[in-house]
């Protein structure tokens, strides 16, 4: 959807559920769809910022996710294409571009002729750093408006939210998969 659409819509909800001031409290329905709308809000957010200093460093998002990826150790092609969720045809590529920029090298897998396993190279591994560093910051600087113990229950509320849905098992500190 582009921003003129979202624009638009969001505008017709705003009509729609009238002016905050003249609303009643809310439904538990709309009170759900409020905090459905605000993931979706903080998401945006996330993947924004993500994506704008990709762009900085002259990589798309994945390309900045692949660096990520690698930056917790070497991987199998099969492995990094679920992690970029991406296909293998396309990680070949996403792969190759690595390459000839110089970030990341296939190697041989000992023991098996066919398997490949990507590695980043020294600058590689400095762009991963300097990319995570600048996400880092932004990141905790959208979070600048909440006082200390508000940031501790965020913590706590988003560390529930992702150990429920079962996706906390092996990410570290980068942003992985």
């Amino acid at each position: 959807m582009d921003g003129n659409v979202q624009h638009t819509a969001a505008m017709a909800m705003v009509a729609a559920r009238g002016s905050p001031i003249d609303r009643q409290p809310p439904a538990a329905e709309e009170t759900q769809l409020d905090d459905a709308d605000r993931l979706v809000q903080l998401s945006r957010l996330v993947q924004g910022a993500f994506a704008r200093i990709a762009d900085r460093h002259h990589l798309t998002p994945v390309q900045a996710r692949l660096l990520c990826v690698l930056a917790q150790g070497p991987r199998g092609m099969t492995d990094l294409a679920r992690c970029c969720g991406v296909e293998k045809a396309a990680l070949t590529g996403l792969v190759d571009r690595a390459e000839r920029r110089g970030l990341a090298e296939r190697a041989p897998v000992p023991g098996d002729r066919r398997a490949l396993r990507v590695t980043l190279t020294d600058a590689g591994r400095r762009s991963a750093a300097a990319f995570h560093a600048e996400v880092t910051a932004e990141l905790n600087q959208l979070l600048s408006p909440l006082a200390s113990q508000d940031r501790e229950q965020f913590r706590t509320a988003m560390a529930k939210i992702t150990q429920a849905a079962g996706r906390t098992a092996g990410w570290g500190a980068w942003p992985a998969c």
